[in-house]
């Protein structure tokens, strides 16, 4: 991995093709995103994540043939290594470890 941590966005992109599970396909994921994060994304800038993913080894895929539907062109189905799960358990007990603490703050008089 290039850096110990992973960023916001990549860490959204792994967790919504965990929720996919077999079905991770880009349009899925971009329709994930959306749905659950309220987030509207690119297909250039998921296309770029999924690739960094990829390079940094938490991320695989694996070509699925085409359905009549799509006019036989064949799809991209992306999964979650066990490296990226790691990197993801990583991040979130590092993220847990500076919210610990911060209840009063966050919810508290200022908000």
């Amino acid at each position: 991995m290039t850096s110990r941590f992973l960023g916001e966005f990549e860490q959204m992109v792994l967790l919504a093709v965990l929720q996919l599970e077999t079905q991770a396909s880009a349009v899925g994921i971009m329709e994930e995103l959306d749905e659950r994060a309220g987030r509207s994304v690119s297909r250039g800038a998921l296309y770029k994540t999924l690739e960094r993913l990829e390079q940094k080894g938490l991320l695989e895929w694996t070509t699925e043939d085409g359905s009549p539907e799509r006019g036989g062109h064949p799809r991209r189905l992306f999964a979650v290594t066990s490296r990226g799960i790691a990197a993801l358990q990583e991040s979130r007990q590092a993220l847990n470890q500076l919210w610990e603490g911060l209840d009063s703050v966050l919810e508290g008089e200022g908000s």
